[in-house]
């Protein structure tokens, strides 16, 4: 019964936000063009690197779904480390994954997931910039390879237009297409938060935590583990209420998402082995820096991200989260999203 209500408290107060959150990745989808994407990520330098970082963060793609973006944009003039950054940035963190953050974990995580999605986007983009160019496959046949190496993100890469696609077809991608991606992810997520706020004690974890050791560890973890930033927001909150430090909480949170197989496998083929290492060995050293650096910033601080994630829960009326779930749950499943609104 209590794993039950666990799972029922967090899915209630994650609810009215993700609903937020896939609404305005609808406009966002409808009013951005990919050419005029391509124009701000052009070049090779730091500018060019941090405009691509900034640009992927609100866009509604998961990891294998940034993909044929990706590929369409190097393609079309953006250099390595902007493609990277792009790569890095669109998964790792995004509109909805940033509301349930704010909700689940606190604004000041939301925060800091932010400004460490920036930074890890940023500093890989420059160090996989570096290597040397390599003669690169046609589109078509990364596109293909994506949508064989995960099922997740396919959908998404269906729907990319070069110019914009109206409000209409926005929103029906976001509530339809894009919630299809993330629905069973984030399903997911709910049950192992539920499990590991029932039935794992928090001195079980805390034991874990501090030093450098468990941050590489909880990296280590999150790299070849392929889920959806939204997804792991959940996750994140239950590994956070049963011990862990708030930076292991923040380098699940970055380097879970922002990689997958297909992700890997593209960077192999485009960039060479030298490529992916750096880029590997980057979303290593960098999120675990920056797990250590919040871990010890807060040592100053009274801050506690967990109670702060509750005084946000109770912003919203009972009745609010009640309905948001609801009308969630009917848009999840396919047959009733049909059925009632033709989505």
């Amino acid at each position: 019964m209590q794993f039950a209500m666990e799972i029922l408290s967090v899915a209630l107060s994650a609810a009215p936000w993700l609903l937020l959150g896939l609404f305005i990745a609808g406009l966002i989808k409808a009013w951005l063009p990919e050419r005029l994407l391509q124009r701000w990520m052009g070049g090779q330098g730091l500018g060019s690197i941090s405009r691509a970082a900034v640009i992927g963060m609100p866009l509604p793609l998961c990891s294998c779904g940034a993909i044929p973006t990706a590929l369409a944009l190097h393609r079309g003039g953006a250099g390595r480390g902007p493609t990277t950054s792009f790569l890095i940035s669109t998964p790792g963190v995004g509109v909805d994954s940033v509301l349930l953050t704010s909700v689940l974990l606190g604004p000041f995580m939301a925060g800091m997931r932010v400004l460490g999605a920036l930074v890890t986007a940023i500093t890989t983009g420059l160090l996989v910039g570096l290597t040397h160019s390599k003669n690169q496959p046609t589109a078509q046949s990364e596109s293909s390879s994506c949508c064989a190496s995960s099922n997740s993100g396919c959908g998404s890469s269906e729907a990319k237009t070069s110019e914009p696609i109206g409000l209409s077809n926005g929103l029906r991608y976001a509530f339809s297409d894009l919630l299809d991606d993330i629905s069973a992810w984030v399903f997911a997520g709910l049950l192992l938060a539920g499990v590991l706020v029932t039935l794992v004690p928090p001195a079980t974890l805390s034991g874990l935590s501090g030093g450098l050791l468990p941050l590489m560890l909880m990296a280590v973890i999150g790299i070849p583990l392929y889920i959806c930033a939204a997804a792991a927001t959940p996750i994140a909150a239950g590994l956070l209420l049963t011990g862990i430090s708030p930076g292991m909480a923040l380098v699940f949170l970055l380097a879970g998402p922002i990689t997958s197989l297909a992700t890997l496998g593209l960077l192999r083929r485009e960039f060479g082995t030298q490529g992916l290492l750096i880029y590997l060995g980057s979303i290593l050293l960098v999120t675990v820096t920056l797990g250590w650096l919040l871990d010890y910033l807060l040592t100053f601080t009274d801050l506690n991200p967990v109670t702060q994630a509750s005084q946000v829960q109770e912003l919203l009326p009972f009745f609010l989260e009640i309905l948001a779930l609801l009308l969630l749950t009917t848009l999840a499943v396919r047959p009733l999203r049909r059925r009632l609104l033709g989505f």
